[in-house]
């Protein structure tokens, strides 16, 4: 689910309180709720690098009437169907260790706690998702960049924990995405190397698009890798030749 606006920080918070108002009303103060937000969700919750995020993917936690908050409050704030999206779930970068791996955020109404995924946990779901298209790589090297700002720098070791914790190693991880993070390790100015990566996103998603109108439908993932690499390696080509 994405919503055209996109998502802030500012509204994220808003739309979450709104929710636990919402869930109190429909469900009493007896059972909280808990949601651990991820992805894009998390990347704002925590950091900087980031203006929006088109999707609020989630793990939720809670009884039946959570669903109909959440309608209730999309149909009020003019948000589309499953603004909150909970089918997160059947994607290749869930795991049901996610909760046990993530920390406290915030609590709103006494009723909705809210957690995020820890630094080195959310480039480990960064990594098994590793979409060349989107901005799975790029998040990885602003949640570095950040983490360094922060004086707290994440090491190869801290997020290969991470990835054995939550996928139990590396085999379903691309090449690629192993490559980004290691010269992003290795790298002395990850803000540049951040707008390098978001430069050849962008060229990537262009590609996607041209092939899926070309072939009048949604290309296979599995294929994306192979086709978005021989576009950037023709462009290189062209680029040399002049």
């Amino acid at each position: 689910m994405s919503v055209e606006k996109g998502f802030t920080k500012e509204n994220l918070d808003y739309y979450l309180m709104e929710l636990a108002k919402e869930f109190r009303k429909r469900n009493g103060r007896n059972m909280p709720a808990e949601i651990v937000l991820v992805g894009g969700a998390a990347i704002l919750a925590n950091y900087g690098f980031r203006e929006m995020t088109y999707d609020i993917d989630a793990v939720i936690t809670a009884s039946s009437a959570m669903k109909e908050a959440v309608n209730a409050v999309g149909d009020r704030l003019g948000l589309p169907n499953g603004w909150l999206n909970a089918d997160f779930k059947n994607t290749n970068s869930y795991s049901p260790k996610l909760s046990q791996y993530s920390k406290y955020y915030r609590t709103y109404s006494n009723m909705l706690n809210i957690r995020t995924i820890s630094a080195e946990y959310l480039v480990a779901m960064k990594l098994m998702s590793g979409r060349r298209y989107k901005k799975d790589l790029s998040d990885i090297i602003g949640i570095l960049s950040e983490q360094e700002r922060m004086g707290e720098s994440l090491s190869y070791q801290q997020i290969d924990q991470a990835v054995r914790n939550l996928y139990g190693g590396w085999e379903n991880i691309s090449d690629y995405a192993i490559q980004v993070l290691k010269v992003a390790l290795d790298s002395e100015n990850l803000k540049e190397l951040f707008m390098e990566q978001e430069r050849e996103e962008a060229l990537s998603k262009q590609v996607v698009l041209q092939v899926q109108k070309q072939e009048g439908e949604k290309v296979a993932e599995s294929n994306l890798d192979a086709i978005i690499q021989k576009a950037l390696r023709k462009k290189k080509d062209g680029k040399d030749a002049r």
